[in-house]
């Protein structure tokens, strides 16, 4: 698969910021008292960036728990989202929602979300909607692997067979549901292999690799958006952090096992990848673009800072 140059830099781009993001909004968040409710996704960047590369802001996403990077990916600005984490008024949900209830409609953004695979059927919807009302709008249902075993993703995903909706079914494995390994959760060797119950195809990807991640998504967003029906895209990634910040992942996983995992980090990959390939991308643009990635988080940062705090009469 040959991509542009301004494809490929892009895909940088979005990924950069979804990590920067991550790694300055999420201690801030701390020091407000609020990181309770704050999963990082720190790791996982390549696939919400794969994925939302094929999609406009008129089509539409489901969330999860862990969900900035797909907020990001679909173009809500990072300093709403940062409003919205510091509990302020100029966040796209007025400060009320917080890290998991993150919505933008104008982004075609559902909303992260706290209830586990509780966002696949809102995208199930959007896309019954955009079937019924000929719109030619794709949704993204994503959920993790613990989401993968929710009774709710089996009903959403017959019903969008059934009806042959614009859906595509994508599931984050990162390995835990919480502390559960997939392994001990899991009926099959993959979620992928449930695909043919459901009589739609399931594609297996590299969550570690943008471009694979990219060319995997791209498949099932055509085949949607031509009428073909949906699709379950699985995509194997890792999140570095515990489920939250208080949670210590080495307690149930070796160190010896996130440093494999590091050690493919997508970020690097990618760099790797285009010096490799020599395709005129350079180590110092791609530094350039980590520089200024930061730099909007520190904005972001400010921002949010200087946003009010709802009014207490907001909450009548």
């Amino acid at each position: 698969m040959e991509l542009d140059r301004d494809t490929l830099l892009r895909l940088y781009r979005t990924m950069t910021t979804i990590r920067h993001f991550e790694e300055r909004g999420v201690p801030e968040t701390g020091q407000r008292g609020m990181s309770a409710s704050v999963h990082s996704s720190v790791g996982q960047e390549a696939v919400p960036t794969g994925v939302c590369a094929h999609l406009s802001d008129d089509d539409y996403i489901g969330s999860t728990h862990r969900g900035h990077g797909h907020c990001i990916a679909k173009g809500v600005e990072p300093k709403l989202m940062m409003a919205e984490l510091f509990g302020r008024i100029d966040g796209p949900n007025k400060g009320k929602g917080g890290s998991m209830h993150i919505a933008d409609m104008s982004k075609g953004m559902l909303g992260t979300n706290g209830i586990v695979a509780g966002s696949v059927p809102l995208a199930v919807g959007a896309a019954l909607t955009s079937k019924i009302r000929k719109l030619g709008r794709v949704a993204v249902a994503f959920f993790g692997d613990g989401g993968a075993n929710q009774g709710v993703l089996h009903e959403c995903m017959n019903l969008a067979s059934v009806w042959k909706l614009p859906v595509v079914f994508c599931c984050e494995n990162n390995g835990y549901a919480e502390s559960t390994p997939v392994e001990y959760g899991l009926s099959v060797a993959n979620v992928v292999d449930r695909a043919p119950g459901y009589d739609m195809p399931g594609i297996y990807v590299d969550g570690m690799d943008v471009l694979a991640v990219y060319e995997a998504a791209g498949q099932a967003v055509d085949r949607a958006r031509s009428g073909g029906g949906p699709a379950l895209l699985e995509a194997r990634t890792y999140r570095y952090y515990g489920h939250t910040v208080f949670d210590d992942p080495l307690t149930y996983r070796t160190k010896e096992e996130q440093d494999h995992w590091r050690a493919r980090d997508p970020l690097l990959t990618f760099r790797n990848h285009m010096i490799a390939q020599g395709n005129a991308i350079t180590s110092e643009e791609l530094d350039q673009m980590d520089a200024e990635a930061l730099q909007l988080i520190e904005e972001a940062v400010s921002f949010a800072d200087a946003s009010p705090l709802p009014e207490p009469h907001e909450i009548l």
